[in-house]
């Protein structure tokens, strides 16, 4: 009898590590309400000069996709937040549309801003498309790559 009860705490024991490996981690769902918050975060840090901010909501893997066709990394894109090389007057976003698999969001969304970049003044209307993950509870921006909108 015990080796019966033990051979069938056996087989249960097994089923359970099959069926989902690690039972106690449900998969971790990324919500529009999170990712809505960490764009108004990353914009906010853009807006008020905050790399602090900036570098607090980008995926330590963070890519930008550049308009030549070129990449710009994290350090980059946060050292430039912070820089006087990048000066911003205006800018909103609009037209937001987020598709959300499991952990991971698609952002389409058009950014406006106005200022000067190296001393070159831009006003700027683009297309953006924003990719954001949720890992191990935390949501931040993978990658981006915007698009001027040609009038």
């Amino acid at each position: 009898m015990k080796i019966r009860a033990s051979f069938s705490w056996a087989i249960l024991l097994m089923a359970l590590v099959s069926c989902g490996g690690n039972a106690n981690a449900p998969e971790e769902l990324l919500t529009k309400e999170e990712v809505l918050a960490v764009i108004n975060s990353f914009d906010e840090g853009w807006k008020n000069k905050n790399e602090a901010l900036v570098d607090s909501v980008l995926s330590e893997h963070y890519v930008y996709f550049t308009q030549s066709g070129n990449t710009f990394n994290r350090a980059n894109l946060v050292a430039t937040a912070g820089s006087d090389v990048y000066q911003l007057q205006t800018m909103e976003r609009e037209a937001f549309d987020i598709q959300l698999e499991g952990n991971t969001a698609v952002v389409s969304t058009i950014w406006k801003g106005q200022g000067a970049y190296h001393g070159e003044l831009f006003n700027d209307r683009q297309r953006c498309s924003v990719t954001i993950v949720k890992h191990d509870g935390k949501v931040k921006i993978l990658a981006e790559h915007c698009t001027p909108i040609k009038k």
